[in-house]
């Protein structure tokens, strides 16, 4: 019998068709994977399945009847000791602050405590995903790669006959998502069906069928021996004139090193983070940074970005000023225009797409004063440049994962800082953004003599106005 067979499954949000009418079967044996641009309802149908959202149709098991299915997320959801989930962005670099946040035991003693699973069985999934050394770290603190491992861990604890994962390889380094597909592939020898999200150019070799999802609500499927080949992008055009407008280089901010660093080291109880860090980057260079998950690539972007309070401890100059010689982070700030794949997570929840780009004005997480015409004018601009000003009436937790990606990116960009610091601007967009926004830096810092430090773990995503490039393996340059 089938493991899953779903009818005519529809869901509406907030009064729009978002998936209509979508009938499908899985046999046993088969790796489903469901791909589509962004916004086309792919995180929606995995919630679907799982029971999160209300939807028509049926969803039946190999037995009739609703079965275990069990989602694990793309981006993890915790609260702090004192039982909110009020953590702010920069409390995963103060060590004193982050102890708010559980270890990574006491998460997986949280969900054991409510479900019947064997020693054994914890011990192979620990063993497997290779979690143990990670026991006293706070959640706040892991990478990504670290974030991704727990999440599957803890949805498998849960024993289901059906596991969901929407987009597992985002923001995993080369090697790391080699080792979860071979582990994914272990896994789904145990008789645990598992469908996945994924961009349609970077499925697993093993997958065999693929539902790909289209904006307008449609939906093909086919077999794994028409999918399994290159994805061509046609070249995207961009409004130059525009882009040319938002992007003239001011020419009050002149500096000579954006960034210089003496034999940095950073230590959180006692664990060295990063060692003997020597690096400059001067005014006008684009570097690449690059490194494994966990190898210091974020508390180094925290040093730059005026985000953690070790850099006094330092020698550290940013902008040719050394830091603690009275400059503010707001100094620093003006000058940065920053991104991560955290960063949506520390908005409120009611805050609409136009304000968040706004609050890249003043750079803070949230828009607190009135904007004037000009500047009005000048963020709808900016979204238009990169084809975003649609969503600018709607709530950024609407969005999906790469359209609130999106946004941020022009919230970046929004206020024309010399220094570009983009962590993983690519993570979650589908291969046409990706595309168009390497068109789109490459226009920017040419037009503009933006410095930028963009971290990647593909080489496909990095721009080609990128010439140098930095390498961290567990905290130090190689």
């Amino acid at each position: 019998m089938s493991p899953l067979k779903v009818e005519t499954l529809s869901v509406k949000l907030s009064g729009k068709t978002i998936l209509n009418e979508i009938s499908f079967t899985i046999q046993p044996g088969e790796k489903w994977a469901i791909t589509g641009p962004s916004g086309s309802g792919k995180t929606t149908l995995l919630k679907a399945l799982a029971g999160k959202l209300l939807h028509t149709g049926t969803i039946l098991t190999g037995d009739n009847k609703p079965s275990k299915i069990v989602l694990a997320e793309q981006q993890h959801h915790f609260k702090n000791l004192s039982n909110t989930s009020n953590f702010y962005y920069q409390q995963r670099f103060n060590s004193c602050d982050a102890e708010d946040a559980i270890t990574v035991e006491e998460d997986l003693q949280r969900v054991l405590s409510k479900n019947q699973t064997s020693k054994d069985t914890v011990e192979e999934l620990v063993d497997l995903f290779d979690l143990k050394k990670l026991y006293t770290e706070r959640l706040i603190q892991l990478s990504n790669g670290e974030n991704k491992r727990l999440q599957i861990v803890k949805a498998l604890l849960l024993q289901p006959s059906i596991l969901l994962l929407d987009n597992p390889f985002t923001g995993l380094d080369v090697q790391s998502r080699k080792t979860l597909e071979n582990i994914l592939l272990e896994v789904a020898k145990k008789d645990i069906h598992i469908i996945i999200t994924a961009s349609a150019s970077h499925l697993p070799r093993y997958i065999t069928n693929k539902m790909s999802l289209s904006a307008n609500g449609s939906y093909t499927i086919d077999k794994s021996s028409s999918f399994h080949t290159k994805v061509t992008i046609d070249q995207l055009i961009i409004n130059s004139m525009l882009l040319k407008e938002l992007t003239v280089n001011d020419q009050s901010v002149t500096f000579e090193y954006a960034v210089k660093m003496k034999n940095v080291q950073i230590k959180y109880d006692g664990k060295k983070i990063l060692g003997n860090i020597n690096w400059e980057v001067r005014n006008g260079e684009r570097w690449s940074l690059s490194g494994p998950n966990g190898s210091g690539k974020s508390t180094l972007l925290s040093l730059i970005n005026a985000d953690n309070p070790q850099a006094y401890a330092n020698e550290i100059y940013l902008f040719d000023r050394k830091r603690g010689t009275g400059e503010t982070i707001w100094d620093i700030k003006k000058k940065t225009g920053f991104v991560s794949p955290e960063l949506h997570l520390y908005f409120d929840k009611n805050i609409s797409c136009f304000h968040v780009v706004a609050s890249g004005l003043f750079d803070t997480i949230g828009l607190f004063r009135k904007l004037n015409e000009q500047q009005s004018a000048h963020v709808i601009k900016w979204m238009q440049v990169l084809q975003t000003e649609h969503l600018k009436n709607k709530f950024l937790f609407q969005l999906s994962n790469s359209q609130q990606r999106l946004v941020l990116l022009v919230r970046a960009l929004v206020k024309n800082p010399p220094l570009l610091i983009l962590d993983e601007p690519c993570q979650g967009l589908d291969d046409d953004q990706v595309h168009q926004f390497k068109n789109i830096i490459n226009e920017i810092c040419v037009t503009g003599n933006k410095t930028l430090i963009y971290v990647s773990h593909y080489k496909d995503e990095i721009p080609e106005c990128v010439t140098k490039f930095i390498r961290l393996e567990s905290g130090r340059m190689v």
